[in-house]
């Protein structure tokens, strides 16, 4: 998933994609428990994931000031 990608759409859909990915990483940190985790390299995908939505969620809600702290 890119920044790109995520950037064009709108606060609904970013928060719905959040939860899936959030459930997504819960599965997997389920199959690791139980030893049938097979593709280990998708955790690091899925939090990325998640980071970069969040990331993107927090552009929109509140954009950033050019001074900085006031």
């Amino acid at each position: 998933m890119k920044m790109a990608e995520l950037q064009d759409i709108n606060l609904e859909e970013l928060a719905q994609k959040l939860q899936g990915l959030k459930r997504e990483l819960f599965d997997l940190r389920m199959q690791r428990a139980e030893g049938k985790l097979t593709q280990m390299h998708r955790m690091r995908q899925v939090r990325r994931d998640v980071a970069r939505v969040l990331t993107v969620l927090r552009q929109k809600q509140k954009p950033v000031t050019a001074g900085g702290k006031s």
